[in-house]
C-alpha cells in the first residue's frame, strides 16, 4: 500500500511554503517513501488540507513538474513521475541533508554548545519522529 501524501508547513518559517512542499516532496521520493505513479492531492485539496492559497500549491507543483519530479495527467491529479520508483543511493541522500546539518552545527557553535549535548538532542529527535512536540 502506497504511503499516503502528507504535507507539514511552518507557517513562521522564513522559508517561501512552495519551497517547504518541493523540499519535502523531493525528500520523500528520494527516500523510497513516495514512488512513481503515486498520486498527489490536487492542488484545491491540498490548499484547504494546509489553510494556503491555492496558487502556492500549484507553484509547487508546476517547479516540480519543469524539474521532471512530477507528471500532469490531463483531467487527473498530478503523479510522481516515472523513474522515481527506487530510494536514490544513499550517498546521495546524505549530501541532500548535509546543508541543513551543517547549518545546525553552525548554530550549535554560535551557541556554545557542547558537541554531545548536539548529538544526544539530535538522537532523541531521530527518536521522536511522528510524536507530537
Amino acid at each position: 500500500m502506497d504511503t499516503p501524501i502528507q504535507f507539514q508547513i511552518q507557517t513562521g518559517s522564513p522559508e517561501p511554503i512552495y519551497r517547504q512542499l518541493m523540499e519535502q516532496l523531493r525528500r520523500r521520493v528520494a527516500a523510497g517513501q513516495w514512488k512513481a505513479g503515486q498520486e498527489l492531492p490536487s492542488v484545491r485539496e491540498l490548499a484547504g488540507l494546509l489553510a494556503v492559497h491555492p496558487m502556492t500549491i500549484s507553484k509547487a507543483y508546476g517547479l516540480l513538474e519543469a524539474e521532471g519530479l512530477l507528471q500532469r495527467r490531463r483531467g487527473l491529479s498530478m503523479v510522481i513521475a516515472a523513474g522515481h520508483e527506487r530510494p536514490a543511493p544513499k550517498a546521495e541522500r546524505i549530501e541532500r541533508l548535509r546543508p541543513t546539518l551543517e547549518r545546525a552545527a553552525a548554530e550549535a557553535r554560535e551557541l556554545a554548545i557542547p558537541k554531545q549535548q548536539v548529538l544526544d538532542l539530535l538522537a532523541r529527535l531521530l527518536d521522536d519522529e511522528g510524536k507530537p512536540r
